[in-house]
């Protein structure tokens, strides 16, 4: 019961927003299904312009690369289909959407699903955290890594490695039979300092 599926995902991009004419370069995604990694999704994408050295530094992502990866629209009509009837997530959900939207709106499709923030969720479950960065939660909750970030699969993965984390510890520390996707998404809207009461009011409702 409460069992639902999630597209977690991660884009690496030419710049920091879609709106300065930014574009995705790469998309990695994990599905999520009883709170386990069942699938996985990745692919370059030609975003048609050159990326700067500081992103290529940053990703490991080159031009040469690029030049010979799919267009963005087939590879975002692929994701399309992997990501249809589930919810989304990501690590600072905001930059995510905004390029995922617009990616969207090129190839005329749009986003219907909800989409949660696994960063504003951490920042409720874990407010000692040194900072609530995905490279130092992912330490900080001693997570499965495989030591690579800023590349698109790698860290959808350790955010799905995360999601699965923060829904377990939930139903440890406070007895959820189940947390619902909803539960989540206004899990990331409380106070931090109404988070356990919270908690504790939804968790007697459950029983």
């Amino acid at each position: 019961m409460g069992n639902y599926s999630v597209v977690v995902l991660d884009f690496e991009t030419t710049g920091l927003s879609p709106d300065y004419g930014d574009r995705a370069i790469e998309i990695g995604a994990v599905l999520l299904r009883d709170n386990q990694i069942v699938d996985r999704f990745q692919s370059l994408m030609n975003p048609q312009m050159k990326i700067s050295s500081f992103i290529a530094e940053y990703t490991g992502i080159t031009n040469k690369m690029l030049a010979s990866a799919p267009s963005t629209s087939e590879v975002m009509g692929k994701f399309t289909k992997f990501m249809a009837g589930h919810h989304l997530v990501a690590h600072n959900a905001n930059f995510d959407r905004r390029f995922l939207d617009a990616e969207l709106q090129r190839i005329n499709q749009q986003r219907r699903q909800e989409f949660a923030c696994s960063m504003l969720v951490a920042r409720r479950l874990y407010p000692d955290a040194p900072s609530h960065r995905l490279e130092t939660l992912v330490r900080y909750k001693n997570l499965v890594n495989n030591g690579v970030y800023h590349r698109a699969l790698a860290d959808a993965e350790m955010t799905g490695h995360l999601w699965i984390s923060m829904v377990n510890e939930l139903k440890d520390n406070f007895r959820f039979n189940h947390v619902p996707f909803a539960l989540m998404e206004q899990l990331a809207k409380v106070p931090k300092a109404a988070v356990p009461a919270f908690l504790r009011k939804v968790a007697a409702e459950q029983c």
